[in-house]
């Protein structure tokens, strides 16, 4: 399985790839939505882990650019974000990503069994 976690966050990328790295070990990273988006389509992953407060392009739009092309429409998503989401960004989602995780209130062992119950 092919993780691909896009996070403008240095600390949290590197949290996310060290629990991701005792499911998997094909854990890539990128640091912003456009280079994601790059990352996407070379390297085909499984399941993305996204941020949504990014600078240049969010993860609302990131996501929007997923789901509008037919290669990566179902590639599933789990928004990991500090961000205290408005009810028309829940509904922006809704639909859209597998699990809505927010940092910091999230534990190892939940994160990690939203993570295996998308790859099987």
């Amino acid at each position: 399985m092919k993780v691909l976690v896009i996070d403008d966050d240095p600390a949290m990328t590197e949290l996310l790839c060290l629990l991701l790295k005792t499911v998997t070990s094909e854990v890539f990273t990128s640091n912003s939505g456009p280079d994601g988006i790059n990352q996407i389509h070379r390297k085909s992953p499984d399941i993305i882990i996204l941020d949504l407060m990014m600078p240049e392009m969010d993860g609302f739009a990131v996501i929007e650019a997923l789901r509008a092309k037919q290669e990566t429409a179902t590639i599933p998503v789990i928004v990991a974000t500090a961000k205290e989401l408005t009810p028309d960004e829940k509904n922006r989602l809704s639909g859209q990503i597998q699990s809505l995780m927010q940092k910091g209130d999230f534990l190892n062992d939940e994160f990690l069994e939203e993570v295996k119950a998308l790859i099987k």
